[in-house]
C-alpha cells in the first residue's frame, strides 16, 4: 500500500499529524535539509517504531527536534554560552547541537549516549507540526537506513510506503543535505558530521577553529558510519573533471557541464557552479542515477569549501564499500 500524503501548507492537515504523534504514531514531514521520520522524543515506544520502519541499528542516535530555542531547556540540560550563541545566530537552520542530555529523554533516542542532538528546522510546516503536537519530535531522515535521504515527499512515499502513518508533502528541501552536527558536550567543540551550515561559519561565530571527528562504528550523533547515504549501485569518485567512461554501463554525476558522449547517464550537479544548487541536487540526482540500472556511477569532486565538506562527506560515505565486500576500493575504476 501507499502512503498517504497531506499538503504541509493545509493546517487541517498539520493538526491531524500532530494528533498521530500524540497518539504514538509516526509521520514524516519536511525540514529544510530532508525529510524527516518522526516520533513523540519522549515516548520510547514510538521511537522504537521509528527504528523499526528504517531498519535502522539501535546503536545510531537521533536528532531532536524542537519548535523554538526556548525549549532546548526540555531535553539538553546545559547553560553553556556556546549554545546560546550558536542557537542565536543558526537557529532555525541546518545546525544540530550535541548537549547533555536530561534524564527524561528515552535511552533509545541517545541510544544509551549522556548527550542528546537537538535542532531547530527552519522549514514552518516542521515547526508548525513540533507545536501542534506539544511535544519534541525525535526524527532521523524518512528513508532506509543508509540509504540515499529523501528531499520530496515522493521519495518517502516510494521508500517506506504505508509504514508510515502520514506523509506532509511541503515541496523539494531546500538545502538538500542534512545538517551539520556540533558536539558541545567537551571543552573544545567538535563537527561530529559537516552540513548544511558551513566550518567556516561556525568558525567565524565561535571566533577559533574548530576540530573534526573521524568516521565511528559507535557514532556519538547520525551520519558518523563509514558507509552512509549509499546508492545500490556502486560508486566511484573520480580524481577531477570526467573523461571517457569504462566499459559498461557507467553513469555521470557532473559538477557543472555534461560530457558531450559516452556515458549512458548524467546528472549535473551545480550547472551554475554553486555549491549551494549543488547540495540541493545531490540526493535526487543520485537517487535517479541508481535507477537507471547502471554499473556504476562516477562523481566528479569539488572543493572543499563551504557547502562542500558536506557533499564531499557524502560522497565518500556512499562511496564506501559495503561491509562483506573484501578487496573492493573507493577510487574510481582507471580509463
Amino acid at each position: 500500500m501507499s502512503a498517504r500524503i497531506l499538503p504541509a501548507t493545509d493546517d487541517r492537515a498539520i493538526a491531524e499529524a500532530a494528533g498521530i504523534l500524540r497518539r504514538g504514531g509516526v509521520v514524516a514531514f519536511p525540514t529544510e535539509t530532508v525529510y524527516g521520520l518522526g516520533a513523540d522524543a519522549f515516548n520510547a515506544r514510538a521511537v522504537a517504531r521509528v527504528f523499526e520502519v528504517k531498519a535502522r541499528p539501535s546503536f545510531d542516535p537521533l536528532i531532536v527536534h524542537l519548535a523554538g530555542a526556548g525549549e532546548r531547556g526540555r531535553v539538553a540540560a546545559t547553560d553553556d554560552p556556546r549554545a546560546a550563541v550558536l542557537a542565536a545566530r543558526f537557529w532555525p537552520g541546518p545546525l544540530t547541537l550535541v548537549l547533555p542530555r536530561r534524564p527524561e529523554v528515552p535511552d533509545l533516542v541517545t541510544s544509551g549516549l549522556d548527550t542528546v542532538g537537538v535542532r531547530v528546522p527552519a522549514h514552518r510546516a516542521a515547526r508548525a507540526l513540533i507545536a501542534a503536537a506539544g511535544t519534541p519530535v525525535a526524527a532521523p531522515s524518512a528513508n532506509p537506513f543508509g540509504y540515499v535521504s529523501p528531499t520530496t515527499a515522493a521519495h518517502v512515499a516510494e521508500l517506506l510506503g504505508s509504514a508510515v502513518d502520514l506523509v506532509l508533502d511541503g515541496g523539494p528541501c531546500r538545502v538538500g543535505v542534512e545538517s551539520t552536527v556540533l558536539s558541545l558536550a567537551g571543552r573544545v567543540p567538535v563537527i561530529l558530521r559537516p552540513g548544511g551550515v558551513p566550518r567556516e561559519a561556525l568558525e567565524d561565530a565561535l571566533g577559533h577553529p574548530l576540530e573534526t571527528a573521524g568516521r565511528d562504528e559507535h557514532p556519538l550523533a547520525p551520519g558518523q558510519l563509514p558507509r552512509h547515504y549509499a546508492t545500490r549501485t556502486p560508486l566511484a569518485i573520480l580524481a577531477g573533471e570526467a573523461g571517457p567512461p569504462p566499459e559498461g554501463r557507467v553513469g555521470l554525476l557532473a559538477w557543472r557541464r555534461a560530457p558531450e558522449r559516452g556515458y549512458a547517464a548524467v546528472e549535473v550537479l551545480a550547472p551554475d557552479g554553486s555549491p549551494e544548487t549543488a547540495a540541493a541536487n545531490l540526493f535526487a540526482a543520485l537517487r535517479r542515477l541508481d535507477a537507471a540500472r547502471l554499473d556504476l556511477i562516477l562523481a566528479e569532486p569539488c572543493a572543499e569549501t563551504g557547502l562542500g565538506h558536506a557533499i564531499m562527506d557524502r560522497l565518500r560515505r556512499a562511496a564506501e564499500p559495503a561491509p562483506g565486500i573484501r578487496g573492493a576500493s573507493r577510487s574510481a575504476p582507471p580509463r
